[in-house]
């Protein structure tokens, strides 16, 4: 049975009490983003490596969205 690292798998959270939902988010990725009530939420919290979503987490305007890397290390938005 072999054990695959997900290594390259990305993690996607939105602060749902932050989010002043402009829909930038899935504008740019809207494969990985949606709006629920008027709130960003991610379509999936687990992801492959996508540009898309560290470019959805720089344009948000108030910094809602949290991209981590496997390692849980934060990618995006940059520090």
């Amino acid at each position: 049975m072999s054990h695959v690292m997900a290594k390259d798998c990305w993690r996607i959270s939105t602060d749902t009490e932050v989010c002043i939902g402009s829909g930038i988010c899935v504008g740019i990725a809207p494969d990985h983003f949606q709006l629920v009530d008027g709130r960003s939420q991610p379509i999936q919290e687990r992801v492959d490596e996508d540009e898309l979503v560290r470019d959805a987490a720089d344009n948000c305007p108030v910094e809602a969205i949290s991209v981590h890397d496997g390692a849980g290390r934060r990618i995006a938005p940059e520090l």
